[in-house]
């Protein structure tokens, strides 16, 4: 944490193996993260160090009241993420440092915060004293208001007080008070009967000041560790709640009074929900597992494991992106973040063998997308549609696995012909690591061997995922990169910092669904669309892919699919959809937003690498990702392609499928059979591609008729033009 990790943009140079892959698994630092020293490093690493062992013991030994396991963990995420993350930019001014008026205001406010977590101690020792109500007054005036003026001052505070980087900042630690008080009034609350109050009248007052003050905090954390798209679409929803009494049509409802609704968003119908019930449990030791297995140097291995692979083929670092990508899709569950620890290293080399920065950018933004489809983590989505459809996620890994194959088939397809048909080449032997050398390291695949094999043999989520972890220790010590308890205590420390903005996004995704759930808005679209699906249920699917992609748009994968799941899969169950295939249809739209214009966070990271325009990145991915547009609706009619049939069917729609992909890619970059197509050939495959995609026996004999006659089109009709890259 003391220093920024500097992906260099600049084609490595390979050590005398020719390993190109270095420094894959270290840590990306953050544009607005403190860099401490000192003692405060040395604390900020225990918190985080602390923070991962308590979930480790948590889950496995000794296990909490869920709802108060819930609450310690948005709040430990809340104390890091205000340690860390600064409001505002930093100050290069030395004079900086010095104490400023924002400082001194910033003293002031610890005097309310302080003074409202003073009063959680008080009404503690009430209710240990057998007291079965607390007085209003108190919940009122000597905690609620306090602690919501420590609040809103203390975020405005820190939007414009700039330090140094390695400085730590007085406002922020006003925010990190006010964040332990709303949590122990909540615990304090919560662990008696007055809990059942919650929505009703007679739910105490400081119930709703302590929701308030806490939704603001994740609000604001999630401001400064994922931008400003959720925190607006969190913003327009809890506005609501209050202004949704006065709009007309199926948005208006009864209406909810501040307290009554603030009562209830901080339980499990919202922020303690499905979305922080998955983050506290599934995704924070997943990220666990990822850190440890970058201690030991996994993904370095991954990507290396992938030149040697593919970079000898035509195109090669773009195909090496493509397996790159979903090697570390496994262990990485976010598009930007694999953006940022491939695409540093494949985005230069595309650009060196002949694609565009845009087209190179584009490659690496579609693959790393996939990583979030990519069993068996699959982002942290999965666990959340585990969650909220009841469905095994064992079952949800293996529906996942022909739509991960389809996808990286069209990614590898498209980059391919584009390869082919500009006359590209790939990398040389002495360019590339060797395979042979790489396959006595194959030893590092098995924790994630381990990890599959624990879940299909019954074991927990949980249990699965801490064995893999320990595994990932015990493989490290026949590899160079062996893990000692240094290395250990540095996995714990970077796996705290890694969960921050996870937790926090699911916390604020959490709101959103209170709203959802406790308005009753999700129930009106419902039936909204099943009035569009009296008119055409392809309408209907098409419809709710909008809104979707819409609601996904500058959203982490998270947040868009748990969003997306309360409002548009129940009304696709209510067509009759399977919730497996409904709630994967909003899943994979959810995943694709990060490529889709105009908001496309997974294109964005690529154009900072590649240097290219990132509208015209955007638009790039998006057609080479253009099959995922289309995939999702073929679950619609065909349920094998989520394993929902028998073998022979499975791999029927298989082979199909990825035939359909295959001239899919043809006709949107214009090559087939080993030359350049015209218009009216990529018009045949475009037909056909959609007809094998669709799996009945009857659209795959047609679609074979359209390639046929693609084919002989082709053949008279000759070559068209080549394109070359700009």
């Amino acid at each position: 944490m003391t220093s920024e990790n500097q992906h260099s943009q600049n084609t490595p140079l390979p050590d005398d193996d020719h390993m190109l892959a270095h420094g894959v698994d270290e840590e990306p630092v953050e544009a607005n993260r403190r860099l401490y020293g000192s003692w405060l490093l040395w604390a900020v690493t225990a918190l985080a160090i602390g923070y991962s062992a308590f979930h480790l013991f948590t889950l496995n030994v000794t296990p909490l009241e869920t709802w108060s396991f819930r609450i310690v963990h948005v709040c430990g995420a809340l104390i890091l993420g205000y340690l860390l993350f600064s409001g505002a930019a930093f100050s290069d001014d030395e004079r900086r440092g010095e104490l400023r008026w924002t400082s001194w205001a910033a003293i002031v406010l610890l005097a309310p915060a302080g003074y409202s977590l003073f009063q959680t101690l008080n009404m503690y020792q009430m209710v240990l004293d057998g007291a079965m109500r607390l007085p209003p007054e108190l919940e009122t005036w000597h905690f609620g208001w306090p602690l919501l003026a420590a609040t809103g001052l203390g975020i405005v505070l820190s939007w414009v007080h700039r330090r140094q980087r390695s400085a730590f900042s007085l406002p922020d630690l006003v925010l990190v008070l006010c964040s332990i008080a709303t949590a122990s009034y909540l615990l304090v609350v919560y662990n008696t009967p007055m809990r059942m109050s919650t929505g009703t009248s007679f739910a105490p007052v400081g119930i709703s000041f302590a929701a308030i003050a806490g939704t603001a905090l994740i609000m604001e954390m999630t401001r400064r560790v994922a931008g400003l798209a959720l925190v607006i679409i969190a913003g327009v929803f809890l506005g609501y709640v209050f202004a949704g009494p006065y709009l007309p049509g199926f948005l208006g409802y009864p209406g909810l009074s501040i307290q009554r609704f603030f009562s209830q968003v901080y339980t499990d119908a919202g922020v303690l929900g499905p979305t922080t019930a998955v983050s506290s449990t599934y995704i924070i030791l997943f990220i666990i597992f990822a850190a440890f297995l970058q201690a030991s140097k996994v993904g370095d291995y991954f990507v290396n494991f992938a030149f040697a692979a593919a970079g000898r083929s035509r195109g090669g670092p773009a195909k090496v992106s493509i397996f790159a990508s979903g090697l570390m899709g496994m262990i990485n569950g976010t598009s930007a973040g694999n953006v940022v620890s491939t695409g540093s290293l494949t985005i230069p080399l595309m650009k060196r063998v002949g694609y565009s920065k845009q087209t190179a950018g584009a490659v690496e933004a579609a693959a790393s997308t996939g990583g979030q489809i990519m069993p068996p983590i699959m982002g942290a989505g999965a666990f959340i549609m585990a969650e909220i459809t009841g469905i095994p996620y064992t079952e949800i890994a293996i529906a996942a696995i022909i739509p991960a194959i389809l996808y990286f088939a069209s990614v590898y397809f498209m980059v391919d012909f584009e390869a082919a048909r500009t006359g590209m080449r790939g990398m040389r032997d002495d360019e590339l690591p060797s395979l042979k050398r790489l396959a006595r390291q194959a030893y590092l695949f098995v924790p994630i061997l381990i990890l599959i094999v624990a879940l299909f043999m019954g074991y927990s989520v949980i249990r699965a995922g801490t064995l893999a972890t320990v595994s990932a220790v015990v493989v490290s010590w026949l590899s160079p990169h062996k893990m000692g308890l240094r290395s250990i205590l540095n996995a714990l420390q970077l796996s705290g910092i890694m969960s921050i903005q996870i937790i926090v996004v699911c916390a604020c995704a959490g709101v959103i669904v209170g709203v959802i759930s406790l308005t009753g808005v999700g129930a009106r679209f419902s039936s909204l669309l099943l009035g569009v699906a009296e008119t055409s249920q392809l309408l209907a699917l098409i419809f709710a892919m909008f809104i979707s992609i819409l609601l996904g748009m500058g959203m982490p994968t998270t947040a868009a699919y748990a969003v997306a799941a309360s409002v548009v899969a129940p009304g696709l169950v209510e067509l009759g959809i399977e919730p497996l295939t409904a709630h994967f249809f909003v899943f994979y739209f959810a995943v694709v937003s990060a490529i889709t214009p105009p908001v496309a966070l997974a294109s964005y990271a690529a154009a900072g690498i590649s240097g290219a325009n990132a509208m015209e990145t955007s638009v790039a991915s998006f057609r080479i990702g253009l099959a995922a547009f289309i995939v999702p609706f073929m679950f619609f009619y065909n349920g094998a392609l989520l394993m929902e049939a028998g073998w022979f069917e499975i791999a029927r729609a298989l082979v199909t499928a990825t035939f359909g992909v295959y001239l899919l890619s043809g006709s949107v970059q214009g090559w087939f059979a080993r030359q350049a197509a015209g218009a009216l050939t990529r018009i045949l495959l475009l037909a056909a591609a959609l007809l094998m995609i669709e799996g009945g026996l009857m659209t795959d004999l047609a679609g074979v008729v359209a390639v046929v006659v693609a084919y002989l089109t082709q053949k008279k009709l000759g070559p068209a033009k080549q394109v070359t890259q700009a």
